[in-house]
């Protein structure tokens, strides 16, 4: 299927990433297209899995939450079986395979806090096939970017404005196209208090099909759909909730996913963090306990382009004193969503499949 997108399929899924719930008619302005076409090749894309739509709560939602990032180290050939024993974890907040000095990449969302992470730890370093496990605290993110396919169609797409969690200055990097006014705006955070019993029964049903209708909602919650309306953009207006458009990187021929940990020096953590966050490559980026260092995602289309923006960009960073890095090979889950495509891809059975064979 992904080798079966066209230009139009494209822009779609790129509409969709900058707003999954967009009625088709606003996503066939963006894409310059008619409704009937992009209705019906949308809900293609959804119905074959390349593309999954969900509604979570943002972080802190339920409360204080600390974040770490997960390095894991598996047994020969245990790699599949470790990651899928992940996915299945509600803590589990996002799950890749990687190449490099370790076999799996993952982020661990600790409700109430750092000091409940080693009742959480024990039971997952139990995982059969783990052979070595290391976790470093999140202590602050700068950027979670949702539509990082923006980048492909930044010029001829009718695309809104950008603004990402990091700041509230405005700056250019070197070698970043279109971004130099690019303004960088704080979140209010989220918290418990801005949900009821009603709210998070709309979210369940949310999360599972992220563009059911508010109607749909409605009949099935006994509700008014005007309040489940109004509902939904009060939380959304706060900040409250996240929409996810996962699509697999190659759909979008983007053949360059690489996790990258930057060592900067102390006084430039900061600085270097603002600047990298206004690449529209970047999709995460994040300040780590350990070594001084960011922890960057960046989606390129080609390792060409992966290339380019290491020594005309992250090299040319004043503070950059050097970085290591592993390609994504597969990445099961995001946004605490586990992607829909990844057991197809390694014929891995779905849930519950082996109980019933």
């Amino acid at each position: 299927m992904l080798d079966t997108l066209d230009d139009l399929d494209r822009r779609i899924v790129v509409a969709m990433q900058n707003d999954g719930r967009a009625s088709w008619r606003a996503i066939a302005e963006v894409v310059d297209s008619s409704t009937a076409t992009v209705a019906r090749r949308g809900q293609h894309l959804i119905s074959a899995g390349v593309i999954k739509v969900a509604v979570v709560p943002s972080l802190g939602a339920t409360g204080d939450v600390s974040t770490f990032l997960i390095r894991i180290t598996c047994q020969p050939g245990m790699q599949i079986l470790v990651a899928a024993e992940l996915v299945t974890h509600a803590d589990v907040r996002f799950v890749t395979i990687v190449t490099g000095g370790y076999d799996i990449f993952a982020e661990l969302a600790v409700s109430g806090g750092a000091t409940h992470y080693p009742q959480l730890v024990e039971e997952l370093q139990s995982i059969t096939g783990i052979e070595r496990w290391r976790s470093d605290l999140i202590m602050h993110i700068y950027k979670v970017s949702f539509d990082w396919g923006r980048q492909l169609f930044a010029d001829t797409l009718r695309l809104p404005a950008v603004e990402h969690p990091a700041d509230t200055r405005t700056a250019g990097t070197p070698g970043t196209p279109s971004t130099t006014d690019l303004q960088i705006v704080e979140p209010t955070p989220c918290s418990p208090a801005h949900f009821d019993s009603a709210d998070w029964k709309i979210l369940d049903l949310l999360r599972d099909d992220g563009r059911v209708t508010f109607q749909a909602i409605a009949d099935s919650l006994g509700m008014n759909e005007s309040s489940v309306r109004r509902r939904f953009e009060r939380l959304k207006a706060a900040e409250c909730i996240d929409i996810l458009t996962l699509v697999p990187a190659p759909a979008l021929g983007m053949g360059a996913e690489t996790l990258m940990t930057v060592k900067v020096s102390p006084a430039r953590m900061d600085a270097v963090a603002r600047e990298l966050a206004q690449h529209p490559a970047v999709r995460y980026l994040a300040a780590t306990l350990d070594e001084n260092a960011l922890f960057c995602e960046i989606i390129m289309p080609s390792t060409n382009d992966l290339y380019t923006f290491i020594t005309s960009t992250l090299s040319q960073l004043d503070g950059v004193e050097g970085w290591t890095a592993s390609m994504e090979l597969l990445f099961l889950k995001r946004g605490f969503i586990e992607t829909p495509w990844w057991r197809g891809q390694v014929s891995y059975p779905e849930l519950g499949a082996a109980a019933s064979a």
